[in-house]
């Protein structure tokens, strides 16, 4: 018998911001895939923490 995985708790954000996406391969522009207002799951570790006005907000890529 295997003990069960603990779950962590989801973690939730709002999208404040967004860039202009990427280049692809053959190099035409890929739109981002979210939009200022959307809400989404974050994974439990990555991104990179910043602090503006005295706010914390954390840059992930849309991957």
């Amino acid at each position: 018998m295997l003990p069960e995985k603990p779950q962590g708790k989801a973690l939730r954000a709002m999208i404040a911001a967004v860039g202009l996406g990427c280049k692809g391969k053959g190099g035409e522009s890929q739109p981002v895939s979210v939009q200022v207002g959307d809400k989404v799951l974050l994974p439990e570790y990555g991104g990179a923490r910043v602090v503006l006005d005295d706010k914390d907000s954390f840059l992930f890529r849309d991957r």
